[in-house]
């Protein structure tokens, strides 16, 4: 796999400026300054870093708190430092992760100190799991914890979809970074971790639910100098937590200023989530290009985790005489 943090570091690679979240309520305002293609869209085209410490959810220590002060800030990008610094750990009884050296996180919440990335519901936290999924969940862990084989391995795991490409896409470790190329008729999306790629039809009223893919079918449309992405009809679960095939995803990209890209997306699901959710952040333009991330290619614990898998069964029936 390609970790742009040690390109960057082995390059002496520019560092990017804070991400700051200029607040434009749910809908983008029309901005004579930004760049425009010649049709007059708004050109959304570049590569966008997303990267942030704000927690995706609220904290629950934090209760109704939905910003922090300039003071509390400071702190907790501190606290969060040395918190998530595996180099830090002391457990030596697994081997553990990566050390810091690998991550890239971003060292800063977002300018506006919201203690979260979702905004809606208004507690900054994910709604309850329906009891359905509740109970797809504990089926799933249990069938991945037993590895029968890599088809109950988790998408992420096996370089199909995941982390923080989705969709829809999130801040995550490291990768965080979102390739938009932009014609009249399409958008493609094209993140850099894992190698995802979509497709946004710009001129189609009706989504296509055969074939159904990993990714879902997206359409789009303009509503002023807001681009708007409608995607359905996924294949199954995707690799965004507890989501189901009937997951409908809405997201919205515009320009707030000419290197500021803000994005924000809602969930839809009744029969995973008790109530639709949305989350909304900037992502800051970056000067640097997309790195390929062979996940596939360098996938060498697969075999490792089912090969171990196998031995213990191995070993169990010995032992039990069979």
């Amino acid at each position: 796999m390609m970790n742009r943090n040690i390109l960057r570091k082995a390059a002496l690679a520019i560092i990017l400026p804070s991400l700051t979240f200029i607040s434009m309520g749910l809908c983008a305002q029309s901005n004579s300054d930004i760049p425009r293609l010649a049709n007059g869209q708004p050109d959304l085209q570049g590569v966008w870093d997303f990267r942030t410490i704000t927690p995706f959810q609220r904290p629950v220590s934090l209760g109704d708190k939905a910003v922090l002060t300039a003071e509390e800030a400071i702190a907790f990008e501190e606290e969060e430092r040395v918190r998530r610094d595996r180099d830090n750990f002391t457990d030596t009884s697994t081997t553990g992760d990566y050390n810091e050296f690998w991550y890239d996180r971003g060292q800063e919440i977002l300018g506006d100190r919201r203690t979260s990335l979702v905004v809606s519901p208004s507690n900054g936290r994910i709604p309850e799991l329906t009891p359905a999924a509740t109970s797809k969940r504990q089926v799933r862990r249990e069938a991945a914890a037993l590895a029968y084989g890599i088809e109950t391995r988790p998408l992420a795991e096996r370089c199909i979809m995941g982390f923080n490409s989705g969709p829809p896409m999130i801040p995550s470790a490291y990768n965080n970074n979102v390739q938009l190329v932009q014609t009249e008729n399409s958008v493609v999306i094209h993140n850099e971790m894992v190698h995802n790629v979509r497709v946004v039809r710009l001129n189609a009223a009706e989504h296509r639910e055969i074939p159904r893919k990993w990714e879902g079918d997206s359409i789009g449309h303009w509503d002023g100098d807001t681009l708007i992405v409608e995607t359905k009809y996924f294949l199954r679960d995707t690799a965004f937590g507890n989501s189901s095939e009937n997951m409908q995803l809405l997201e919205k990209f515009w320009m707030i200023n000419t290197d500021t890209l803000g994005y924000e997306f809602t969930i839809e699901d009744d029969t995973t989530w008790t109530e639709p959710w949305t989350v909304m952040f900037p992502m800051v333009r970056n000067s640097e290009p997309m790195y390929e991330y062979a996940c596939h290619e360098g996938n060498y614990a697969m075999a490792g985790i089912l090969g171990g898998w196998r031995r213990l069964e191995q070993i169990a029936e010995q032992e039990s005489g069979n």
